[in-house]
């Protein structure tokens, strides 16, 4: 029967999982040298492996100082490619391994070396003595050596770069949550700040309470399902909250908004008006085609169709489907409160715009999304060049069309 246990020295006492370990070393070592390697060969770059074992360390429970004694071993070992396909033996003494360890106490290696060893990372080679060291032949190759053996570290890769990869993947999952969830809270607050300041009807207390409860610090070390939990309940409010919203906006604007559009259609001063459409003077203009002026500025003919091709997230935010300037006047009263428009600014623009042209500027703004660091000071912005009849509505539907 070949001999494959090594006893610890000293009082340490022989156990089941270290016979095990040493068991399952031999024999697989025995199958890659007669049966082959086949897709694991059993060898590894060693500071490749420590890299993927630090990023799976939490898989096999070991801490950073853990890490850093497993990695002074694998520095006795010359050659960079381990090969567990034989014992790998290092034979450091207490005094290199502490330097190498940035002077780490005895009796913290000993307990560092214990969790590599019931780990299944590396297994104790004993001497006689206790000793560790290594005989050398006549032609100064080593014939025996004492110490620890790297082996199961080697042998063990497959399953450690597996790990790795499932470790990185769940990093970017808790990453993608996080973000989720920030971005969910920082709505959800503006959208509340927003109600409130505007007075708008609901219960914006409770949902404020909601959010209370929901918000605070992410742990580091939440889970990916803790995090998901929070997500979801986020999700749900947000959700509740938009619902309240848009339900006060058809109640306390819609009409209001109904009544503003008639007089917009009405008016025939330079700053807004609706012409007709089409070569003959009696033709009806179609319904979704409009005409305005923007101060000096040509009358400019844009089709619903056109705005709804270039801006197609306006509709995301619609009470209805889009069918005529009146709905998208509307909603783009809504996508300036989301977007942080004040009401102010708004006014301003709607003065030196008309309803129309404030709509389309806030639905370009919109589709432009993350382009635009400050959606209230842009507004502000482009009216105070319409007020000074230096803003045509040309350039921003071109840059959507690009």
């Amino acid at each position: 029967m070949e001999r494959i246990a090594t006893t610890p020295f000293g009082g340490a006492r022989m156990c089941a999982e270290i016979f095990s370990l040493q068991s399952a070393v031999a024999k697989r070592q025995h199958a890659l040298k007669t049966e082959g390697s086949g897709n694991d060969a059993g060898t590894a770059d060693k500071w490749q492996l420590l890299r993927a074992l630090t990023e799976a360390r939490v898989a096999y429970g070991l801490s950073d100082r853990t890490l850093a004694v497993l990695e002074a071993l694998t520095s006795f070992h010359p050659d960079r490619l381990l090969d567990g396909r034989s014992p790998i033996i290092v034979f450091p003494s207490n005094v290199e391994l502490s330097l190498r360890t940035r002077g780490m106490s005895a009796p913290t290696l000993r307990r560092h070396l214990a969790v590599l060893v019931e780990g299944g990372l590396i297994l104790r080679r004993d001497s006689a003595n206790g000793k560790r060291f290594c005989r050398r032949d006549e032609q100064g190759s080593v014939e025996a050596a004492f110490g620890f053996d790297l082996a199961p570290l080697a042998l063990l890769a497959g399953d450690i770069y597996e790990k790795a990869e499932q470790a990185r993947a769940r990093t970017k999952a808790v990453q993608a949550l996080r973000m989720e969830i920030t971005l969910h809270l920082r709505d959800i607050a503006k959208i509340v700040d927003a109600a409130l300041a505007e007075e708008r009807g609901g219960d914006w207390i409770g949902l404020s309470a909601q959010l209370a409860a929901l918000s605070g610090r992410i742990s580091r070390a939440a889970d990916v399902e803790s995090l998901c939990r929070r997500r979801d309940g986020l999700a749900a409010l947000r959700a509740e909250v938009e619902r309240t919203y848009l339900k006060s906006l058809s109640e306390q604007e819609m009409s209001a908004n109904d009544a503003e559009f008639e007089r917009h259609i009405s008016n025939s001063n330079t700053d807004s008006h609706i012409d007709n459409y089409g070569s003959e003077p009696e033709k009806r203009q179609p319904r979704h085609a409009t005409s305005f002026r923007i101060r000096a500025d040509l009358d400019v003919k844009i089709p619903l169709e056109r705005l709804l091709a270039l801006c197609p997230d306006l509709s995301a935010y619609a009470l209805a489907p889009l069918r005529s300037w009146q709905d998208v006047k509307k909603t783009a009263e809504l996508v300036r409160s989301i977007l942080g428009v004040s009401p102010d600014a708004w006014r301003k623009a709607v003065a030196a715009m008309g309803d129309t042209g404030a709509s389309i500027v806030v639905a370009a703004i919109l589709q432009r999304g993350g382009e635009i660091r400050s959606p209230g000071g842009y507004l502000r912005e482009l009216t105070a060049k319409a007020e000074k009849g230096r803003f045509s509505i040309q350039p921003l539907l071109k840059a959507l069309e690009g």
